[in-house]
């Protein structure tokens, strides 16, 4: 068992909180289940807590972290391991495509901040076509978002996108005192599978995205009016959406066709 890396301070500059339960650090190890076929891509490591769960399995694993003041622990614990590859690297900036051999796919997993969780996730699924499947700890409520269903609460820009291109699935919840330092919110766990063909190879994404920031703008508000000048609403009747309804009743498929109805 290599040494750990040194005990640093969490950085909150970097929205650091060092995940230290070792219960949970066995459940998403579990849940990834990592084998030395696979080639991983671990963002965010910290002081390795993870990393030491997931780099017996023998597996590829790259390790992407900002704070350069980690990188010396890190390394001096996990560079026993032949697979093992340090970054030192902003995520969000990484070429993914390039951690990738030729026709081969990563297995993306982290702790991400979460100031930046959702515009990274994006940042990857910009990259899916490299991506098998990404487990990633997140604040509860980004989670729920992302794995929530037509006409709940969470239901939104996020989820749509996100499940676009992703089957989405939350896992469990982890508490704060699961941290050090205990963040002041609910964490989970959520795994991301990208769709290996679009099953609505019609619609446009971009094209997408403005139908749904254009449906949700005003949440209170029935499509009727947040759509107004975008369709008109016998159109919107002829493809089986109630214009009284809200945006946050429609399910993905209906976004798909209120999108190919509005741009042809």
């Amino acid at each position: 068992m290599p040494a750990k890396p040194a005990s640093l301070r969490p950085r909150k500059r970097f929205g650091q909180n060092f995940l230290t339960d070792h219960g949970v650090i066995e459940a998403i190890a579990a849940a990834i289940h990592p084998s030395e076929t696979d080639h991983l891509v671990e963002i965010g490591p910290g002081r390795g807590a993870l990393t030491e769960a997931l780099a017996p399995s023998g597996c590829r694993l790259d390790v992407v972290e900002l704070d350069r003041d980690l990188v010396p622990g890190l390394l001096a614990a996990f560079s026993i391991y032949p697979g093992f590859k340090l970054h030192q690297a902003d995520a969000l900036q990484v070429d993914y495509h390039a951690l990738a051999a030729p026709g081969e796919q990563l297995r993306v997993v982290g702790n991400l901040p979460y100031n930046i969780s959702t515009p990274l996730i994006f940042h990857l699924l910009g990259q899916r076509e490299c991506i098998l499947d990404m487990h990633f700890m997140l604040q509860l409520e980004v989670v729920e978002r992302l794995a929530a269903a037509p006409g709940s609460k969470d239901w939104g820009r996020l989820g749509i996108m996100a499940q676009y291109h992703c089957e989405v699935e939350q896992l469990f919840e982890v508490p704060p005192e699961a941290f050090f330092p205990p963040p002041k919110v609910r964490s989970a766990i959520v795994r991301l599978v990208p769709r290996a063909s679009s099953p609505w190879p019609a619609c446009d994404e971009q094209r997408l995205r403005a139908v749904v920031q254009a449906a949700f703008a005003q949440r209170r508000k029935t499509l009727r009016n947040n759509l107004k000048g975008l369709i008109d609403m016998h159109a919107l009747e002829a493809i089986g959406i109630d214009p009284g309804s809200r945006a946050e009743t429609l399910e993905l498929a209906q976004f798909i066709d209120l999108t190919n109805a509005i741009h042809g």
